[in-house]
């Protein structure tokens, strides 16, 4: 079973610098984190290791509700929690592409 990273403070602010100008790849609506939406996040960090998570209006849960219970499911970091939005990182088991700064 993986388990998410422990991101240092100089990480999180690297990967908020590359998830800037990236578009939500998911948006959780009415229905809020279903089965369905997780694995397409699932599938998202696999392929881009960096994805925003956009929280629609209607999403019954919270930002921080939400990145609780995604970041162990998932075994993903959250790099950002800002309005409605959720950066996740998780890094690619056999090809990573994103490099972090060390300590």
């Amino acid at each position: 079973m993986r388990v998410a990273a422990v991101l240092t403070g100089k990480q999180r602010r690297h990967l908020r610098a590359l998830g800037h100008h990236l578009e939500p790849l998911v948006q959780l609506g009415k229905q809020g984190l279903t089965p369905g939406a997780e694995r397409a996040i699932d599938e998202a960090l696999e392929h881009h290791e960096l994805v925003k998570v956009k929280l629609l209006k209607e999403c019954p849960e919270g930002r921080d509700e939400l990145g609780e219970r995604m970041s162990p499911r998932l075994a993903a970091s959250i790099a950002q929690a800002i309005g409605r939005t959720l950066l996740l990182y998780r890094r690619h088991p056999k090809k990573p592409v994103i490099v972090l700064p060390k300590e």
